[in-house]
Parts: C-alpha cells; sequence; structure tokens
C-alpha cells in the first residue's frame, strides 16, 4: 500500500499540496485484483515525471495510470477504458449511446496527451524485448558458420556473428583545437611581443645581439 509520504515524493513539487489521504486511499483502492491494483500502485510512482509535462491533475493522472496499466495486460483500448471508467461506461449504456459513439470516446481517451506520456514512459527498448529472438538469430548464424556447404554462407555468417559479438569501441580521446585561448595565455603574448619590439629597438640602436640575448626576460627578485 502507498503512503501519502510515498507519493508526496513521487509528485512534483506543485502536486504535494494536492496529495491528501483520500487520494491515497483513492490509488490504493481504485483496482479491486489485488495483482492489477499493485501494477496501478507502482506505475502511479514509476510514471510520475510526466507530471512535469504539462498542468495535469493528479485524479486524471491516476485515470490514465490505470488505462496504461490495463493496456499493458494486452487488453484493447475499448477493455482498457470499460474498466478504468465503469461508472462512466454504464451511465453511457444507460443513456443508450451506440457502440460506435462510445468507440469514438475510447479512441479520442486513447490519444489523449496525457495517456500517450505515460505510454512513452512504459515502453521497453526493443532489444530489450527482443533479447531471446537476437540469440537465436546468433544460434542460427553460429549454425551456418560450422554445418553449411556454401563457403560464401559461412563466410557471411562468421562475418555476421564477429560484428554482433564485436567489443564495443572505445571512444578517443579528443582534442579542441579551436577552443579559446585562456587570459593568462594572452597576457604572455602580449608580453613576448612587447619584448621583441623593445629588443628590436635596441638592436637597431647598435646594441650588440650578444647583448641583447643574455639580457633576463624577467628579474625575480626575492621578498626580504
Amino acid at each position: 500500500m502507498l503512503t501519502v509520504l510515498e507519493v508526496e515524493k513521487a509528485v512534483p513539487a506543485n502536486l504535494k499540496k494536492a496529495v491528501t489521504q483520500e487520494l491515497v486511499d483513492h490509488i490504493n483502492s481504485v483496482v479491486d485484483d489485488p495483482i492489477v491494483a499493485q501494477a496501478v500502485r507502482d506505475n502511479f510512482i514509476s510514471y510520475s515525471t510526466v507530471l512535469k509535462e504539462g498542468k495535469f491533475k493528479t485524479s486524471d493522472y491516476l485515470n490514465a495510470v490505470v488505462f496504461v496499466s490495463f493496456r499493458l495486460m494486452n487488453l484493447s483500448n475499448k477493455d482498457a477504458y470499460i474498466r478504468t471508467f465503469p461508472k462512466r461506461y454504464a451511465e453511457l449504456l444507460a443513456k443508450g449511446t451506440s457502440d460506435k459513439d462510445i468507440s469514438s470516446y475510447v479512441s479520442m481517451y486513447s490519444k489523449g496527451t496525457l495517456v500517450n506520456l505515460i505510454l512513452q514512459q512504459s515502453m521497453v527498448p526493443s532489444w530489450v524485448l527482443n533479447q531471446d529472438l537476437y540469440q537465436k538469430a546468433l544460434n542460427v548464424q553460429a549454425d551456418l558458420m560450422v554445418s553449411a556447404t556454401s563457403e560464401m554462407v559461412r563466410t557471411t555468417a562468421a562475418k555476421s556473428i564477429i560484428d554482433a559479438l564485436a567489443k564495443p569501441k572505445e571512444a578517443a580521446a579528443t582534442i579542441n583545437l579551436n577552443a579559446g585561448e585562456a587570459s593568462g595565455m594572452n597576457e604572455l603574448k602580449s608580453i613576448l611581443l612587447q619584448l621583441a619590439e623593445k629588443q628590436a629597438g635596441v638592436i637597431t640602436s647598435g646594441t650588440p645581439l650578444k647583448t641583447v640575448a643574455a639580457q633576463k626576460i624577467i628579474d625575480v627578485e626575492a621578498d626580504e
């Protein structure tokens, strides 16, 4: 069961005041099936970053989480909608709403921004979802590499295995040659330029080149 503190930690700062014991009790009891109820509680916390994407009410977010939780059980949009909104569905039937109109309402809800933001959060990367197929493909290629009668087939299979199992390339260290010069470097260039101009003037005045070369660039005296 979720607690008020757990829900407060999950939601953005602007929604913390909306977290009440009544809301938490509603989250904990929104679904009768204990397994689905646990999934809804977990998903409510896991997908809560969606609440930062826009101005959504926590009640609307909870409904969308319930809907997506049912969709993740491979239920159709309509079945997930009926289980998420049983009272609403019963009212529609009582009014004599046609099946076509109900399907339209379901379609509109399933395509809503909030529902799709949560669905995006729930998506599993295809390389994780299909790890078993990846291994089966490798097994087939390994078998062809060893037992195929065609040298071309064996070579192609071997290459595909090498490519699939190759060690990831380490990122090479790069040096930015266009990096801006530090202020210290600019100051040093300025000093050297002034020194060069001064020495050129001294040489022009007749001072021997040997004497100019022997001059100290920086004269540092120790403090007493």
